[in-house]
């Protein structure tokens, strides 16, 4: 009985792994985002090409985007091309690079940012691999290499149902199916 409860977890966890793998793109997170609030921003880039590791990764922000501060990222040198200075600088273009990131790996940036509007910003990524290729992250969301998008919305209190509440009822249903199972295997026997 031990063994079915575990072969069924071991099941489900590869079907959230595989999931997870099938939908690695560039993303900035979080994928909705209130607007005309300075928040925490993630930009994750993976590396997805065998035998090769991505060394640089340039973001240009969308307009209206705007980008005040960066978290430091261990083993990346920034470069920031941006007009004006002070509180009236615009963040242009951003350059990390002189980092190593493996096969299976994402490399990661923290910025704070805000929105000036309630709209969908999207935009484009460049990232250079050690062999010298290049994976432009600038397509629609069918393409294989789509640009990332946030969604900026005056309140994140819609009533709707987000996907983290729907992979939560999933896990669950999994979890009480494989109960079930259990105890209908074990003839309703408690173990003491």
């Amino acid at each position: 009985m031990r063994s079915r409860i575990a072969l069924g977890a071991l099941a489900a966890l590869a079907a959230l792994t595989f999931a997870a793998t099938a939908s690695a793109h560039a993303r900035v997170s979080p994928a909705v985002a209130l607007s005309k609030q300075l928040q925490l921003f993630t930009l994750a880039v993976p590396t997805e090409k065998e035998n090769a590791r991505t060394t640089t990764v340039e973001l240009t922000p969308p307009a209206g985007f705007a980008i005040d501060s960066f978290v430091p990222a261990a083993g990346w040198k920034r470069s920031v091309h941006q007009t004006g200075s002070g509180d009236g600088a615009v963040v242009q273009k951003v350059t990390w690079s002189g980092g190593s990131v493996p096969t299976g790996e994402d490399a990661a940036f923290s910025f704070l940012a805000s929105t000036a509007a309630s709209k969908t910003y999207t935009f484009t990524v460049r990232q250079t691999y050690s062999d010298g290729s290049v994976v432009d992250w600038t397509g629609p969301e069918s393409s294989d290499s789509p640009a990332p998008t946030v969604k900026a919305v005056t309140s994140l209190d819609g009533g709707g149902t987000s996907t983290l509440d729907l992979v939560a009822l999933a896990l669950a249903a999994v979890a009480l199916i494989v109960a079930i199972t259990g105890l209908v295997a074990g003839g309703g026997r408690t173990l003491a």
